[in-house]
């Protein structure tokens, strides 16, 4: 009886030893997956990452010797006007450096960022014909914005803004 419950244990703890040794793999598995996913998805670098050569964190020195003179000029915002559809307001901090840039093309505008320029893919369009979009890029610092209004005359507004 005593080989009988020998064969009867060593046959089965063969197979136990197996099942088990999976299903702690699986496990292990399965606990790094959840891990994976808990971090969230990698984040992209930004496609669009300045305007006419000015981004976050440029001193307004810079960005006036890129743009030109301003339309209107202030120690905490610059608006600038490209023509009469395109206009661009920069606004700055304390230590006169790049917290935002907001851009408006209305109708007609030449060089209208699209979607594919600021994210790299299109945006689907509302029912309505207008588009939105926004997406915050950490690493980058800041978050960015496409706005496109519905009808025959749309205005398109792109914004970053840094992350505060």
């Amino acid at each position: 009886m005593t080989h009988l419950s020998r064969s009867l244990t060593t046959g089965f703890l063969k197979p136990m030893f197996l099942v088990t040794a999976g299903l702690l793999l699986a496990g292990s598995s399965a606990a790094q997956t959840a891990r994976n996913r808990a971090a969230g998805p990698v984040e992209e670098a930004p496609v669009f990452h300045e305007y006419r050569g000015v981004q976050i964190g440029s001193l307004a020195d810079e960005v006036r010797k890129k743009l030109g003179t301003p339309a209107d000029k202030g120690e905490e915002q610059d608006f600038f006007l490209f023509g009469e559809k395109e206009t661009a307001q920069i606004l700055y901090d304390k230590e006169h450096k790049v917290i935002a840039i907001s851009v408006d093309f209305t109708n007609g505008a030449n060089a209208v960022l699209t979607p594919q320029q600021v994210f790299g893919a299109d945006i689907e369009a509302k029912p309505d014909g207008s588009k939105y979009k926004m997406v915050r890029y950490p690493k980058a610092g800041y978050w960015l914005s496409y706005n496109r209004t519905p009808g025959d005359a749309p205005l398109v507004s792109v914004t970053f803004q840094k992350i505060q």
